[in-house]
C-alpha cells in the first residue's frame, strides 16, 4: 500500500485541502477522497513515506517509539482539538509533521478507522505496541465524558513526566556503569595479557613461588584457558533464568524476589506505589470510576506478585469497601501512602491525594538512587584497588625472595 499526497478542494465548504492518504494506487486515493466529500486537484506518491499493513492489529513497520515522541503527539491532538478542528482533520495535519515511521503507520491507520466511524479508543487498542492500555482507557473516558482535550493534556503531562524520570535515572546511573564496566575489562586484559607474560619470567627460574602468586597464576591460566566455557556457563545461565521467568509461577517467585532485594527491593516497591498512585490518580480525575481504573493499573505494574495481591484489592473494593484497608491488608504498601489514601477518601479528594502521594515517591526514588550512586563509586574504586593490590603483591613477593636469595 502506497501513500499519497493531494490536494483537494473540500465540498461543504469550498477551501483548499492538502494531506496524505494510504491506497493501493492513485485511482483508488481518488475514490477514498471522493467519499469523504474531497474533490482532488493534485494526487502525487510519496515515495519516502511508510505506511501500515496491520496483521493482527500488529504494524509491521519496524522502528522504535520513544515516550517522548507520544508525548509531544498527545499534545498536538490536544492543542488541535482545542482549536476546533475535527479529529480527522488532527490526525491528518499530525501526519504531516510526525517524522517517525512506525508512529506515522499507526497513525494512518488510526485515521482510517476513525474515518471509518470507529471511536479514536478503539482504534488506537489496535496498536498495543505503542498505545498502553492506560492511553486507550484514558481516551476512552475522555471520549465518552466529551472531555478528550483535557484528557489529552493530562496523558501528555504523564508521559513527560515518564519520559523526565528515565532520562534522569539513565543519566545518574551512566557513570557507574561505565566505571564498572571499565573496571572488569582492565581486570580481564590484566588476567588474560600481562599476567600470562610476567610469570614467564618466574617459571624461568624454577624457584618456589609464593602461595599467592600461585594463585594468581592458576586463576590467570583457567581464564586464558576456559574463557570460551566461561562465557557459555554465563549465557547457559541467563537463558535457564529467561527461561524459568517465562513461567507464570517463576514470573510470580521472582517478581517477589526482587522486593527482598537488598536495596533494590525498597526501590522497587516504591517505584511500583509511584505508578500506582499516579495511574490511579489520574484515571480518577479523567472520570472513571475505581474498580475500572483498578483494572487498568493492575495492567501496568508488571509484577506479578503485586498484581495477584492487587486482585485482593479489587475484590474488597467490589465489596463495597474503602481503597485504603484492602490496601493495608496486603501487607506490602508503605504506611505512608494508606494513610494519604485514607485521608484522601476522608476529604473527597483522593484523586489529588494520589498524585501528591505519586509525586511524594518519585522524589523519594530520586535521592534514593542518588545516595545508591553515591555509595557504588566508592565500592567500585576499592574493589578496583584491592585487585590491584593483591595483582602488585603477587608479582612483587617472589621478586623481592629472588633478589634477597642474590
Amino acid at each position: 500500500m502506497a501513500v499519497f499526497e493531494y490536494k483537494a478542494i473540500a465540498k461543504s465548504t469550498g477551501k483548499a485541502t492538502k494531506g496524505v492518504i494510504d491506497a493501493d494506487n492513485a485511482a483508488q486515493a481518488r475514490r477514498k477522497l471522493r467519499e469523504q466529500e474531497l474533490y482532488p486537484t493534485e494526487i502525487t506518491e510519496n515515495t519516502s513515506a511508510r505506511t501500515v499493513s496491520a496483521v493482527r492489529g500488529r504494524s509491521v513497520v519496524r522502528g522504535r517509539v520513544s515516550t517522548r515522541d507520544l508525548a509531544l503527539m498527545t499534545r498536538q491532538v490536544a492543542v488541535l482539538l482545542h482549536a476546533g478542528m475535527p479529529m480527522v482533520e488532527a490526525l491528518n495535519a499530525l501526519l504531516e509533521q510526525t517524522s517517525k515511521p512506525r508512529l506515522q503507520a499507526a497513525l494512518y491507520d488510526v485515521r482510517d478507522k476513525v474515518n471509518g466511524g470507529s471511536t479514536l479508543a478503539d482504534a488506537l487498542r489496535d496498536h498495543p505496541k505503542i498505545f498502553s492500555p492506560l492511553y486507550v482507557n484514558m481516551v476512552r473516558a475522555g471520549e465518552v465524558s466529551g472531555t478528550l482535550e483535557t484528557v489529552l493534556v493530562r496523558l501528555a503531562d504523564i508521559l513527560e513526566h515518564q519520559a523526565k524520570l528515565k532520562a534522569q535515572l539513565l543519566s545518574t546511573l551512566a557513570y557507574p556503569i561505565f566505571m564498572a564496566l571499565f573496571a572488569v575489562s582492565v581486570i580481564v586484559f590484566l588476567m588474560m595479557v600481562i599476567v600470562p607474560r610476567i610469570t614467564l619470567i618466574f617459571e624461568k627460574q624454577e624457584a618456589e613461588l609464593p602461595a599467592l602468586t600461585k594463585a594468581l597464576i592458576g586463576t590467570s591460566e583457567f581464564i586464558g584457558k576456559w574463557w570460551i566455557l566461561i562465557i557459555l556457563v554465563v549465557l547457559g545461565c541467563y537463558l535457564l533464568w529467561r527461561a524459568w521467568i517465562s513461567r507464570e509461577e517463576g514470573r510470580k517467585r521472582w517478581d517477589r524476589m526482587k522486593l527482598r532485594f537488598p536495596l533494590y527491593g525498597n526501590l522497587h516497591l516504591k517505584l511500583v506505589c509511584a505508578r500506582f498512585a499516579r495511574t490511579l490518580g489520574t484515571m480518577l480525575q479523567s472520570g472513571l470510576t475505581m474498580l475500572p481504573a483498578l483494572d487498568v493499573v493492575h495492567t501496568i505494574l508488571n509484577n506479578r506478585y503485586i498484581q495477584d495481591l492487587l486482585n485482593d484489592v479489587k475484590g474488597g473494593v467490589r465489596r463495597g469497601r474503602d481503597l485504603a484497608q484492602p490496601l493495608k491488608e496486603t501487607g506490602l504498601f508503605p504506611p505512608m501512602m494508606i494513610h494519604m489514601i485514607d485521608l484522601g477518601q476522608r476529604s473527597g479528594e483522593i484523586e489529588n491525594m494520589l498524585v501528591k502521594v505519586a509525586d511524594t515517591y518519585d522524589e523519594d526514588v530520586r535521592l534514593t538512587i542518588d545516595a545508591v550512586v553515591g555509595l557504588m563509586e566508592p565500592i567500585i574504586i576499592i574493589v578496583m584497588g584491592i585487585f590491584v593490590g593483591f595483582l602488585v603483591l603477587a608479582i612483587l613477593l617472589p621478586i623481592l625472595t629472588m633478589a634477597k636469595n642474590i
